[in-house]
């Protein structure tokens, strides 16, 4: 009998393995047969035609029968890390350098309108990738800091879009005053989210808070009197350089500064708007962590029994923490708003919340660093992909799936403590007793 975690030999051993790979390639052809072995076009009529791709389909299968085979009999029960194949001493140094990779992710983060100022088309992508850069860092707040299972943030996201969006037009207010206040309507939508679900943990919690976004996505676009309904809301105002606006009349940016007019000139000021935007949060983000506020979330996820036995107040801990995310979220659906001109419920679907929560996942819950590496993964990632076509969210999907499996804890998974006293803080031992570390 082999021992646990060694691959399984002998005739049995085989056996088993071709049984299991049979059934993995049994799964494989009911997930993909009618994904990929069977197509519609439009036929020359006008009407749909349907065509078989059954060789593409058998080869798939067969694929994933000789890969869950060879599985099976080298690597079965044994735990897959890439940690392993890098060498101690490189993994300590590569720790040293994490200060140093940030400043040089932020200096090239600066530096992309200069670099890429004629591409237009990069420029857009740079800006929805630090949108969703912020986004993680407000989820990164309730799920990573504080343990709360969120599936529904794009309510507060649709919450700062839309307030940003009726006051601005109705009070005609400017971005700046506009900005904070739809945070403010955000963080409330956060605590009237947070009080019902203060007792829930877990997989009710999530659900919970899918609801919650359902609802509000239902509101948005059922009450047409105050959003527009499904038509949206449209003719939202743009920001302005301390109010010279981006056009080419006399009064406007360009000819201020003496400057010929491009279009581009709008969009380098909303790349290096939202940069800021996130720049503040992050900022905020780990001074609150180190604040006993910041250090409650952190009991809270680890152990919320414990939590309470310390005194700490779990009540105010998860609302504060639903309050905080929901009003950077808020002050990204803002940004959203007054940089699209329009707004309608369907940019506000739970796709967008399954998409920051698997920025926040694969980055690694709780840090920050691992947010705006994973943003710029999946969703530089995922344009590079486009040549594929039809099969691009299929290869997408199995380079997430590769990520969890070979990096578990998230792509930048290495937290240091919050707070950590001092060695003169420490108190002195009797010699002969072994010291330990003490941390807070």
């Amino acid at each position: 009998m082999p021992r646990e975690g060694e691959p399984s030999n002998g005739p049995q051993g085989f056996l088993a393995a071709v049984k299991d790979a049979a059934g993995a390639a049994a799964m494989a052809f009911g997930l993909f047969v009618l994904l990929i072995g069977f197509r519609t076009d439009q036929g020359p009529a006008g009407a749909l035609v349907i065509s078989t791709r059954f060789g593409a389909l058998a080869a798939i299968v067969a694929a994933v029968f000789v890969g869950r085979l060879v599985w099976t009999l080298l690597w079965s029960g044994r735990t897959i890390s890439i940690d392993r194949l890098v060498p101690a001493p490189a993994q300590a140094a590569a720790a040293g350098l994490a200060v140093y990779a940030a400043a040089a992710f932020l200096a090239f983060a600066l530096a992309i309108p200069v670099i890429f100022y004629g591409n237009r088309y990069l420029l857009d992508l740079a800006i929805l990738i630090v949108t969703y850069t912020m986004l993680g860092f407000g989820l990164n707040i309730v799920v990573g800091l504080a343990g709360l299972l969120d599936l529904g943030y794009v309510a507060f996201y649709a919450v700062g879009a839309y307030s940003y969006a009726l006051i601005a037009q109705d009070f005609g207010l400017s971005f700046w005053i506009c900005l904070p206040l739809a945070g403010v309507m955000a963080a409330f939508a956060g605590i009237l989210l947070g009080f019902p679900v203060l007792r829930l943990r877990g997989d009710y919690l999530a659900i919970v808070t899918l609801g919650f976004g359902e609802i509000i996505r239902l509101i948005l676009l059922n009450w047409q009197d105050l959003t527009g309904g499904p038509n949206g809301i449209s003719g939202i105002p743009r920001p302005s350089f301390f109010g010279l606006p981006f056009t080419s009349a006399e009064n406007g940016f360009a000819a201020t500064f003496g400057l010929k007019y491009s279009p581009t000139h709008r969009i380098v000021f909303l790349y290096y708007l939202i940069l800021a935007l996130a720049l503040v949060t992050n900022w905020v983000t780990l001074r609150l962590r180190r604040l006993p506020i910041g250090r409650a979330w952190e009991a809270l996820r680890e152990d919320e029994i414990a939590c309470r036995a310390l005194g700490i107040n779990t009540t105010t801990t998860k609302l504060t923490a639903f309050a905080m995310g929901a009003m950077f979220g808020g002050f990204a659906g803002a940004f959203f708003a007054t940089r699209q001109g329009f707004i309608s419920p369907e940019s506000f679907t739970f796709g967008e919340s399954a998409l920051v929560f698997a920025i926040v996942v694969l980055g690694g819950m709780g840090s920050q660093l691992g947010v705006a590496v994973a943003a710029t993964v999946m969703l530089g990632g995922f344009e590079l992909f486009r040549e594929f076509d039809q099969y691009r969210m299929l290869v997408f999907g199995a380079a997430m799936v590769a990520v969890v499996i070979l990096r578990p804890r998230g792509l930048v998974s290495r937290r240091v403590p919050s707070i950590t006293l001092n060695k003169s803080a420490v108190a002195a031992v009797a010699p002969g007793e072994p010291k330990t570390e003490m941390f807070q």
